[in-house]
């Protein structure tokens, strides 16, 4: 158990400084809201209108991005197994095929149902 204390103790102290953060910018930060703060952020562009009543941000938006950031990590894998391609061997290669093609699969369902539409 001594080998696990700093652990536990760097924990608790991180989780402690995060509380700390969230409860002291609710304590000490301006409460001013406008109309510009409570509104929609869309990448910088004029927010598109709302149905009467306020509404929702449509699901696809959430899909695409978990959608990009799963394409995103397939490349960060991609990096290390490219630069030590020499040295890893035939065990390698078949590896990196069998996840390359479960990739693509993947990416050719999502294409397929409609995924990648912005209707």
């Amino acid at each position: 158990m001594n080998s696990y204390t700093p652990i536990l103790a760097l924990g608790a102290l991180a989780a402690g400084f995060a509380v700390f953060s969230v409860v002291m910018a609710g304590l000490t930060g301006p409460s001013r809201y406008n109309r510009a703060k409570l509104d929609r952020y869309e990448s910088g562009i004029e927010p598109s209108p709302l149905p009467e009543g306020g509404g929702k941000v449509s699901i696809r938006y959430f899909i695409i991005a978990r959608l990009f950031i799963v394409f995103d990590i397939e490349i960060i894998f991609l990096y290390p197994f490219a630069v030590a391609f020499d040295s890893l061997g035939w065990f390698a290669l078949a590896e990196m095929a069998i996840f390359m093609v479960t990739v693509f699969i993947a990416y050719a369902y999502v294409w397929r149902r409609g995924g990648l539409e912005w209707d």
